[in-house]
């Protein structure tokens, strides 16, 4: 699970200073205000790590990845190709890393790492180069650092190693320099040539690979519904970025069952699934089935509410395949997810947008196979009703407060600005900013005033 993230020089963001990441976090704030960066950076971190070019350092991506991006002048601040883009990011790993000193004989355990990097451009954007990353790898308050570093500037810049509290070790005859890093993130090849203790670095570049691929992005704009879905028994490994895979994933999912919560009774995937659309208000009735016996195409069937007749799901209101992919996502990811959603409002109706909150808090509270879920859910919203269910929510105890993180973007003088939104034990906002949904009591005042002076007019 994420826990912190920090990036400078990025898109709108000068500083975005260090973000808490709770289990459900949530970025509110006008358009064009930096919250869709802060998702897409995190989907750049991961389309790199997954790039088939072990030198390209950030991949900005294109029409094969999640967010296509531009050039570097693009991505960063300003546009100013003399800045640099720094970030860190926090986590915590699913289960213990253990790093062991073949010299010494000794080893370490934890589950807190954070990576920070800085990357610079060459003087037309062509070019990015690591100046340095870092792993700390937290034990019980005490850690291991590792820093690779550039040592000089030019086409053929060399690094170099070093590590604090772990004692590097080198090979004899050894003493050259090491070459640039994989991607943003990796340790060269050499490193574990020219140090006799130093194979667990290619231990930290896995477990951040391993962080990003938890990732999943599911965008703004859904798919629409298909009459019929094609399943040949594939299993996705998400709902796709816009929700085109939604169907096929509830179908590979079929023998899975989720639980709302501790001592809470587990039901089917399907079943988790049509509860949540009439939950929703949405659907009375849902069901995915064979077109026929033998047969690889299916139709999902839905009956809305107040009705008696079954239809297709392509013959019922546009909001209900919106709204479906979030659904599935929400219950379809593997322990340890982070979600990512951008916009999961659009196109629903306010009560809908109010129980997004609610299907939020199942989500990261869930269980499967008598264990936690451990889901995180990370949301870019415009929504006023999806966080005032929330808000009662952390006043009625469903959730408690840290584990709630909510934070306010607008545009600044200097780029965009991030506010977090203090959250009390009765789920009121302490820092509420102005104009955070609109002036609310001028559109009342201004509308009592109007009234008035109809009234004085008819008199």
């Amino acid at each position: 699970m994420l826990t912190k993230l920090c990036i400078q020089n990025f898109k709108a963001w000068s500083d975005t200073k260090t973000i808490r990441l709770a289990p459900l976090t949530v970025f509110f704030g006008g358009n064009s205000a930096g919250k869709t960066s802060l998702l897409q950076f995190l989907l750049m971190l991961r389309q790199t790590a997954e790039s088939t070019d072990r030198r390209r350092v950030l991949h900005p991506g294109d029409r094969n990845t999640p967010v296509e991006l531009g050039t570097y002048r693009d991505l960063v601040f300003d546009h100013d190709l003399g800045r640099k883009i720094r970030f860190a990011v926090e986590w915590l790993l699913p289960e213990p890393l253990v790093i062991r000193n073949p010299v010494t004989r000794t080893s370490v355990a934890g589950k807190r790492i954070q990576f920070s990097a800085e990357i610079a451009s060459d003087r037309k954007g062509g070019r990015q180069s690591v100046t340095f990353f870092r792993y700390d790898f937290e034990n019980d308050g005490q850690g291991i650092q590792v820093t690779m570093k550039a040592a000089g500037s030019g086409p053929s810049v060399e690094y170099e190693l070093s590590a604090g509290n772990y004692k590097l070790a080198r090979n004899r005859g050894r003493a050259w320099k090491l070459p640039e890093p994989v991607r943003f993130y990796g340790f060269p090849d050499e490193v574990a040539a020219y140090y006799r203790n130093a194979v667990f670095t290619s231990d930290l570049a896995l477990a951040l690979e391993r962080q990003l691929k938890r990732i999943q992005y599911l965008g703004p704009l859904r798919t629409y519904p298909e009459r019929s879905y094609v399943w040949s028994g594939e299993v996705p490994e998400h709902v796709g970025w816009r929700g085109e895979r939604a169907v096929e994933a509830m179908l590979a999912a079929a023998s899975r069952k989720i639980s709302a919560g501790y001592r809470q009774r587990a039901r089917p995937f399907q079943a988790v699934v049509a509860r949540w659309l009439q939950d929703l208000g949405l659907l009375d009735g849902f069901q995915v089935k064979a077109i026929a016996a033998h047969r690889k195409e299916f139709e999902v069937l839905v009956r809305t509410p107040k009705s008696k007749q079954t239809v297709n799901l392509t013959d019922v209101g546009f909001g209900v395949s919106q709204i479906l992919p979030v659904v599935v996502q929400c219950f379809y990811a593997a322990p340890d997810t982070t979600i990512l959603l951008e916009q999961p409002e659009i196109h629903l109706h306010a009560s809908v947008q109010t129980a997004l909150a609610d299907l939020f808090i199942e989500t990261v509270r869930s269980r499967e196979d008598g264990a936690d879920r451990s889901i995180q859910v990370i949301v870019e919203s415009h929504s006023e009703h999806f966080l005032r269910r929330l808000q009662r929510r952390v006043a009625e105890e469903a959730i408690q407060p840290d584990q709630v993180a909510l934070y306010f973007c607008e545009s600044g003088e200097n780029g965009a600005e991030l506010h977090p939104l203090e959250v009390n034990l009765y789920g009121e906002i302490q820092n509420w900013p102005d104009g955070f949904f609109g002036d609310e009591l001028g559109e009342l005042a201004a509308r009592m005033d109007a009234a008035a002076r109809r009234e004085a007019v008819r008199e």
